[in-house]
């Protein structure tokens, strides 16, 4: 074999050898620091819970209270897991020679609530009870950070 084509592969071989083994070692030698995010506004949202207090459960008319001043809060909960995760809307409409037969819509919301807080529960007129609930989403924020820590890239030192 022709020696320049040797001393070819092998400045090859090298430099293919040089490249994995750099690429390898500059993985395990740097030191990444972290920084946690933080939103800039938090805002509080509220909302409010309504239940009617004739058509609960109960022998007296107390206990009838008690069971709508439980179901508003229940209710201001569902408005505010609306307002923080959303509403799905599922809808379905059947057609037959071109008449409408059967419309339905379905909704839904599914979340955890954490941090809100019972501003006010009250009655409205006479058969209805209501509850005002609030959000404040620099306390859910903090309680977040005590359990997820999310984090970005602060600065990465390579040695």
């Amino acid at each position: 074999m022709n020696i320049d084509v040797l001393s070819k592969w092998a400045s090859v071989l090298i430099t293919v050898s040089a490249i994995l083994v750099s690429g390898c070692t500059s993985m395990f030698s740097k030191h990444v620091e972290w920084e946690t995010i933080e939103p800039e506004t938090f805002p509080v949202i509220s909302a409010v819970g309504y239940a009617p207090i004739s058509i609960q459960n109960g022998d007296s008319e107390s206990s009838k209270m008690l069971m709508a001043l439980k179901a508003s809060k229940l209710d201001a909960y569902r408005e505010l897991a609306e307002q923080v995760y959303g509403q799905k809307v599922d809808g379905e409409q059947s057609l037959s020679s071109l008449v409408i037969n059967n419309t339905q819509l379905e909704t839904s919301v599914r979340g955890v609530i954490r941090g809100a807080r019972v501003v006010k529960s009250y009655p409205v007129g006479d058969d209805t009870y209501a509850t005002e609930l609030e959000l404040d989403l620099k306390l859910v924020n903090d309680i977040y950070l005590s359990t997820a820590r999310p984090k970005k890239v602060k600065k990465v030192h390579y040695y």
